[in-house]
């Protein structure tokens, strides 16, 4: 009944010459009010307050009658219920997907589809032009703009151009700065109303287009597109320059779906930390079968320069046979599934067939399968789009993964260009690892071999990755997708002291802060990035980390103040971990264990801040202790600190 009346009130707008509807989500919390004329104007409200108000959307697309000039054709309420497993979960391994939906179609080949969820809404342009059989049609634009409400606070990844790598730090603005500033940002992006309320933007299902991007117009915040490449030139051996544009900035399918735009609008930070919106929108898994798809820790070596000393490394420690055969072990006792051989594994960058001598890759391999220790494999983007037979190759080798790393380009060619490695890979069974990358849009679910992409300020930036930065990122960049942060630093220092350098890199930040991203941050593959000698010297810490799943069964947010601090609880199987950081403000709080089994006793081993953590950043302190539901414990943090644990049934 309530579609019947919302399709008549659609109608009777439309006889008094407009054209308006409202869509709202299960619960009612949600809603979307969408006015066509000269163009699609969207607004979305949660709990009655305006989040975005009358945004607007042309889409225009060369030969094809304007998106301004809309009359509506038909319009179609319907409603999804479903419930399905990502191949790789990264927050719950059984997902409900439950929206409303509203199909707007116009009299000019174009369709609009809103959804409305009880987390936000989303919605994607439509193209069904009459054409020839694969006839392609220009993009010219995505005239588009988040017309927001009110003054609000932006939290954005700025971008002097469109060959962002993603990794600078996040800028906080007011909308109003924003606008004047001229300024590129990389999505996604968190918009503090300063009501009670923030929304996250980004989107999703991202094929044969090219990436969205914010930029401040002085009136506005509007949508811009890298323009199709004609021609580019190639720049050292790994970068290629787009020296020439196209005006338009897709040459598409005329009959097709393009990009979902997601809004997820929370109420509290801990729905931020719990949503999975994105994985909801993107599309199905188009492999088969999916088994052979095995997320775990790697070993690296490049962070730590390939660099074990000690009284058990007799060897000449560096790119070496003899040193991966350590990393090998080291793994192997630690039940780590992979180790990555990071550049300088090949005699040349430009040839991936070619094994350095110093390295002999088949005994590696050999001997790494009498371990139990897989090899994945670093390569630069321009070497696998020139020998994309190589994966054919690296599987006759037995060759689990690779490590894609500097694409650094953001246009449609270059998101191409990621699915079709995807596909060729899958094809042979070999995992990917994107670096250099924008961060995830969707490829990660219609091709689940791909498990992670860097595209975040990580700790490969060393002192330049601080917590006051990495703690939005599990409110942001985190929650489009897997995250190649690559933790896991051994020493451990406050800012203003910091000296790291590899081969003795260091993190800024404690040794429990390092313990607490295993659990908090996600990535199919998950990297421990130190020294195998720490380590071993620190074998307690590297025992929490090891048993650290990558994939979780359920996400509990605990704590969340995006930009403070972030704690969750992860369960996999019967067993929860909690992971917790602050940003450079020491915090105190309680804990509550109301997520554990009422009718269970738990043991919680735990690694918290030492007394002397706000100096001294690798104190910490282990403890063991008895809890239950009931249970309420006492968390001190340190600045740039941390707390991680893992909790058991008691026997």
């Amino acid at each position: 009944m309530r579609n019947f009346l919302l399709f008549l009130f659609f109608v009777a707008l439309g006889n008094l010459g407009l054209h308006a509807a409202e869509l709202t989500s299960p619960d009612g919390s949600v809603k979307v009010s969408v006015t066509v004329s000269d163009r699609i104007y969207y607004s979305i409200y949660r709990d009655n307050v305006p989040m975005i108000e009358k945004a607007s959307l042309r889409f225009e697309v060369e030969g094809k009658l304007s998106a301004r000039q809309m009359k509506i054709s038909s319009s179609k309420i319907s409603q999804l219920s479903r419930t399905f497993n990502p191949v790789v979960p990264m927050k719950f391994s059984t997902i409900k997907d439950q929206c409303n939906m509203l199909l707007i179609q116009l009299d000019n080949g174009y369709s609009i589809e809103f959804r409305a969820y009880n987390e936000g809404a989303a919605y994607r342009i439509v193209t069904h032009f009459k054409s020839r059989k694969n006839e392609k049609v220009k993009v010219v634009n995505e005239a588009a703009n988040l017309n927001l409400a009110d003054n609000y606070l932006l939290h954005v990844q700025p971008a002097k151009d469109f060959t962002s790598n993603y990794e600078t730090n996040y800028i906080h603005l007011d909308t109003q700065k924003w606008r004047a500033s001229n300024q590129l940002a990389t999505l996604p992006a968190l918009i503090d109303t300063k009501k009670g309320y923030k929304v996250l933007f980004g989107e999703t299902d991202v094929r044969d287009y090219p990436c969205l991007f914010l930029k401040g117009n002085g009136s506005e915040v509007n949508f811009s597109f890298s323009k199709v490449a004609l021609e580019d030139k190639q720049e050292g051996d790994r970068f290629m320059r787009i020296t020439k544009e196209a005006d338009y900035i897709a040459l598409t399918d005329a009959k097709r779906t393009y990009p979902w735009r997601y809004f997820i609008v929370s109420k509290d930070d801990k729905e931020l930390l719990e949503s999975t919106l994105p994985i909801k929108l993107a599309p199905a898994s188009e492999i088969k079968n999916t088994g052979w798809i095995k997320p775990g820790k790697v070993s690296w070596e490049w962070w730590n320069a390939a660099s074990p000393y000690g009284e058990d490394v007799n060897f000449v420690s560096g790119y070496n046979l003899e040193t991966y055969k350590y990393y090998i072990d080291f793994a192997s006792k630690n039940a780590i599934p992979y180790i990555i051989m990071d550049e300088g594994w090949a005699e040349s960058v430009h040839d991936p067939y070619t094994p350095n001598k110093k390295v002999d890759l088949p005994e590696l391999i050999r001997y790494g399968k009498e371990k139990k220790v897989d090899i994945i494999l670093w390569l630069t983007w321009l070497t696998v789009e020139q020998n994309m037979d190589l994966f054919k190759r690296f599987s006759e080798w037995g060759i689990k993964g690779v490590k894609i790393d500097f694409m650094d380009r953001n246009d449609q060619w270059m998101v191409n260009y990621y699915e079709r490695v995807a596909r060729e890979a899958a094809k042979y069974q070999i995992l990917v690892d994107f670096h250099g990358s924008f961060s995830p849009k969707g490829l990660e679910q219609k091709y689940p071999n791909v498990i992670s992409y860097e595209g975040v300020r990580g700790m490969e930036q060393m002192e330049g990755c601080v917590p006051d930065n990495s703690i939005y990122l599990p409110f942001m960049r985190n929650v489009a997708g897997p995250m190649d942060f690559t933790p896991g630093a051994m020493i451990n220092m406050q800012p203003e002291v910091f000296g790291g350098k590899r081969p003795n890199a260091a993190s800024v930040g404690t040794r429990a802060y390092q313990l607490a991203l295993f659990v908090l941050f996600e990535s199919g593959v998950q990297m421990l990035c130190d020294n195998p000698t720490l380590y071993y010297k620190n074998q307690e810490c590297t025992d929490f980390i090891t048993q650290v799943p990558v994939t979780w069964d359920e996400t509990k947010a605990l704590i969340a103040v995006a930009g403070e601090v972030a704690v969750v609880a992860k369960r996999k199987g019967n067993k929860w971990f909690i992971g917790g950081i602050t940003n450079s403000q020491s915090r105190s709080f309680n804990l509550d264990m109301d997520f554990l089994l009422k009718d269970k006793s738990y043991e919680m081993t735990s690694f918290a801040d030492g007394i002397n953590a706000n100096r001294q950043g690798m104190d910490y302190r282990k403890s063991k202790l008895k809890v239950n539901s009931n249970s309420t414990i006492p968390i001190k943090l340190s600045r740039n600190g941390g707390f991680a644990a893992v909790i058991e049934v008691s026997n």
